[in-house]
């Protein structure tokens, strides 16, 4: 039986975290060891290593963060099979989800990551549980490096809310990125298929996860995407994210109209022109000059390194 640990880069973390270390204590997959990287020691509660001894803590500080870095180092902690990286606001759907999320990297050795399928929460806006529906359908599929004809940028698309890693592979790779803004897990993703892996997505392996992103918030977000993609032209050039976007924007359209919501396709317009106007300045971001970063990033904290 393989092991498993799992690796949850926290801040802040309150009573939702403590549901998700629950969930994660009552898997049919018995979990080895849950190696929370905590961001800020005084916003951590103790009791939680005495009520679930699977638990380990290792504390950092704000400044020491960083979406790849934090995680490479989670990584080097674990000893176990399969590495399944989480965030602190994901909560599994069932008791299965470790057990499916990970039956894709025992069936095929040459899969190197598995993700699971995002679902909305009570309070998820209604045009955002269509995005899920759109990135996370009922289907489960592996894509390669020979599917970016089909797929395009999809093909590399993996998410660290909820995803598996088998650690043979990963050490092969040379794991995360050390320094990230945003997007380690596609990034480690894309290297990973180019090298002949595939990337498995677990559509019954399912988290709850949603987020009413506002289109500042939404602003900020795609501005750091993009950075990461100008970043790493070594993957991700030659693919571009537009295409998808704009496939997303004509679904969503469709999805309004056949559905009677006409009056949300203001807002859909409204947050697809900050999603792009944020992309477009952070793939030109060595262009702009330091405090205009600052405006447009979500992450000012890693300007500052």
């Amino acid at each position: 039986m393989e092991t498993v640990d799992i690796i949850i880069p926290a801040y802040h973390p309150g009573t939702e975290f403590e549901k998700l270390l629950e969930a994660l204590c009552r898997q049919s997959y018995e979990v080895k060891k849950i190696l929370v990287m905590n961001t800020e020691k005084k916003f951590w509660n103790p009791e939680w290593e005495a009520k679930f001894p699977k638990v380990e803590v290792t504390h950092l500080s704000k400044a020491e963060f960083d979406h790849g870095g934090t995680r490479r180092a989670g990584a080097k902690l674990s000893d176990a099979d399969i590495m399944v990286f989480m965030t602190q606001d994901a909560v599994p759907a069932d008791e299965n989800l470790i057990r499916n999320l990970i039956r894709p990297l025992q069936e095929d050795p040459k899969v190197g990551a598995a993700y699971a399928r995002q679902l909305p929460r009570e309070d998820c806006a209604y045009l955002e549980k269509y995005t899920r529906s759109f990135n996370y359908p009922a289907q489960s599929s592996v894509k390669w490096e020979k599917d970016t004809g089909v797929y395009g940028i999809k093909t590399y698309f993996c998410s660290n809310v909820c995803a598996a890693y088998k650690k043979s592979i990963y050490e092969k790779i040379g794991g995360f990125v050390n320094k990230a803004i945003f997007n380690e897990d596609m990034i480690y993703a894309g290297t990973m298929a180019k090298q002949g892996y595939g990337i498995a997505y677990a559509a019954d392996a399912c988290v709850i996860h949603s987020h009413n992103y506002s289109c500042r918030q939404q602003f900020h977000r795609n501005f750091d995407l993009g950075v990461s993609q100008a970043d790493h032209p070594e993957i991700f050039q030659g693919i571009p994210s537009e295409g998808e976007g704009l496939r997303l924007v004509k679904k969503s359209f469709a999805y309004l109209l056949k559905t009677g919501h006409v009056w949300l396709i203001p807002k859909l317009i409204g947050q697809s022109g900050f999603k792009y106007i944020g992309y477009f300045l952070g793939k030109r971001y060595q262009k702009l000059s330091k405090g205009m970063i600052l405006f447009c990033t979500m992450n000012p904290e890693y300007w500052k390194k």
